[in-house]
């Protein structure tokens, strides 16, 4: 199935670079004898008017016979104005240049249908509100964005879009809170992205405000064993189902109507994850039980204010009755890592690193791997008993499937705080937003490959990077067997590579061609013909080494593939 994939992946490339040539060539009238993709010996071969239509055996090239002079065909004189030569200077370089724009343009297309996937979007909710960012203190969980400077925003990925162009520059929000329509104006601070891969030295700078679409679920933290919640049998990590019979999806929809109980007694079901093994003890599971909780509140003080916003109303529950939400508890933590040997262990609860409070787990862990290696102060609480310990992450090492070699300080420690289900709003303008992001998305990928290629001659870039034919052949098979969407990104990327490699300035190559026109422009007069057939032999060369280099490296990323399956073969 994998030389399925490659085969249709390859050869719709080349067919795709080909027709840019051979359309160019048409309607300026040359004559062209040969249409062929692959190489070899012919499979498929059809006669037309003027031009044989080929199908290779090698699926990997193609190309594009025009009469051309000193090419040894026979040229009749009504043919002799139909000759490559015979053209214009500039009609020579559209003809050349529409190779490599079609494997430019192409993935225009094939991103575009990958986005008219994108039917639904989440609504311009806010479910979480990252501490110590601008939008903290200001908006809330639970808050409905309307519009922002006027303009109204259906979905979440527009209000994205807007923040992310406007760092450092203020914006008001229409924001729908507890039915009520408020005015809030927050400042974007400016984040510096460094993209992946990072020896490719590549930022982008975008605005920030610090909120999350996707809402926590009604999972519970109890850290206090003398609450209401753990003397009525709940425990951290259970997950609320519903309160007096009313559903519960969110945990602001918990804190909200924990919020608004004076003392009353109320019935709590929820789902409690509880350890196992199967397959002998060789895999551990989490079998779900359902249960059953009366919880009695204390009773709210007369005298204090109702809370009006989440973070009055989480503070209000977990005084009264012991829940908070289970962000910030240890799900998980790895036998002999530096947070175990510090003595933190699974169901504790994080509160300080180097002594500041901790108020979102993400944001722990991102301060974490801001400064890998440097020896951190951790404080937690376990049924309440406040501990701490020192730690410091560790450097990882691993190789993926193409024998890239990584290196990356690593958080191993884990919480558990699933999200709950999302509610969605349709595209409004499906065709248009399509349409858009695959010229953006077209754009952004022959910015990557710019940046690669001249990272590559810097020598940013290691020569043992270029890959060849068997991490393409890869490549096609695992995007291949992973779906439609995944198969037409992968192309789409591997077309402008195909593109831009083209536009270099190697003879036989169409960068090499549009060198030699460039000359003639400036000469006035041909390249010599003696000059040509030098300029191919060397550009055939250093194809051959370049080739020779990338098989090279495809060998070297799968050589213990290689051997072993030759072992097998030889017994």
């Amino acid at each position: 199935m994998d030389l399925l994939y490659f085969i249709l992946f390859v050869s719709a490339l080349i067919f795709i670079h080909e027709l840019g040539h051979f359309s160019c060539a048409k309607f300026f009238g040359v004559k062209v004898l040969t249409f062929s993709i692959g190489f070899g010996p012919k499979i498929i071969r059809i006669r037309g008017k003027e031009t044989e239509y080929c199908i290779g055996l090698l699926p990997l090239g193609g190309f594009v016979k025009m009469l051309e002079e000193g090419k040894g065909e026979e040229i009749l004189p009504e043919d002799r104005r139909r000759t490559f030569e015979a053209q214009a200077l500039w009609k020579r370089v559209v003809i050349v240049l529409a190779g490599p724009a079609m494997n430019v343009l192409f993935p225009i297309l094939l991103y575009t249908s990958v986005f008219l996937d994108d039917r639904e979007f989440l609504p311009p909710d806010i479910g979480v509100v990252l501490p110590d960012r601008p939008a903290d203190g200001r908006l809330f969980a639970g808050d409905v964005i309307l519009a922002i400077d006027g303009t109204t925003v259906t979905s979440f990925p527009e209000v994205q879009k807007i923040i992310s162009r406007r760092a450092n520059k203020p914006l008001t929000m229409l924001v729908e809170r507890d039915g009520k329509q408020l005015s809030i104006d927050v400042t974007p601070s400016e984040e510096i992205e460094r993209l992946e891969p990072r020896e490719l030295e590549m930022t982008e700078r975008v605005g920030r405000i610090g909120i999350v679409p996707t809402f926590p679920a009604p999972v519970v933290g109890i850290d206090n064993t003398q609450s209401p919640a753990y003397r009525a049998g709940l425990r951290t990590f259970d997950r609320v189902t519903s309160i007096n019979g009313r559903k519960i999806e969110r945990f602001v929809d918990l804190v909200r109507a924990l919020s608004q109980n004076r003392g009353d007694t109320v019935v709590v079901t929820f789902m409690r994850p509880v350890p196992g093994r199967v397959l002998g003890g060789l895999a551990d599971v989490a079998v779900i039980e359902p249960g059953v909780a009366t919880l009695a509140p204390m009773p709210r003080d007369p005298d204090a204010a109702r809370a009006e916003d989440q973070p009055s109303r989480e503070r209000d529950v977990l005084e009264r009755t012991g829940i908070e939400s289970a962000d910030l508890y240890v799900a998980f933590v790895p036998e002999g890592s530096s947070e175990w040997l510090a003595g933190l262990r699974q169901g504790d609860r994080v509160r300080s690193l180097d002594e500041q409070p901790v108020r979102n787990w993400k944001v722990m862990e991102t301060e974490l791997l801001r400064t890998p290696g440097k020896l951190r102060t951790l404080g937690w609480s376990r049924g309440g008993e406040a501990r701490r310990g020192q730690l410091s992450l560790r450097q990882e090492q691993w190789a993926d499937d193409f024998g890239q070699h990584y290196e990356r300080y690593v958080f191993r420690t884990t919480h558990w705080l699933p999200s709950a289900p999302d509610k969605r709003v349709k595209n409004p303008s499906l065709y248009t937003y399509a349409l858009r992001r695959g010229l953006e998305e077209t754009k952004n990928t022959v910015g990557f490959i710019v940046v690669t290629i001249l990272r590559l001659f810097q020598g940013k870039v290691s020569i043992s990077q270029v890959s060849g034919p068997i991490t393409l052949y890869d490549v096609a098979g695992q995007a291949g067997a992973k779906g439609a969407t995944y198969f037409v990104w992968a192309m789409a990327i591997t077309s402008v590579n195909l593109g831009l490699v083209n536009l270099l300035p190697i003879p036989v190559l169409d960068g090499g061609h549009l060198m030699l026109f460039l000359l003639e422009a400036i000469r006035r007069r041909p390249v010599s013909l003696r000059t040509r057939e030098i300029a191919s032999l060397f550009g055939v060369l250093l194809l051959g080494l370049l080739m020779a280099i990338a098989l090279k490296n495809d060998v070297t990323r799968k050589w213990d593939v290689i051997k072993s399956q030759v072992q097998e073969i030889t017994g």
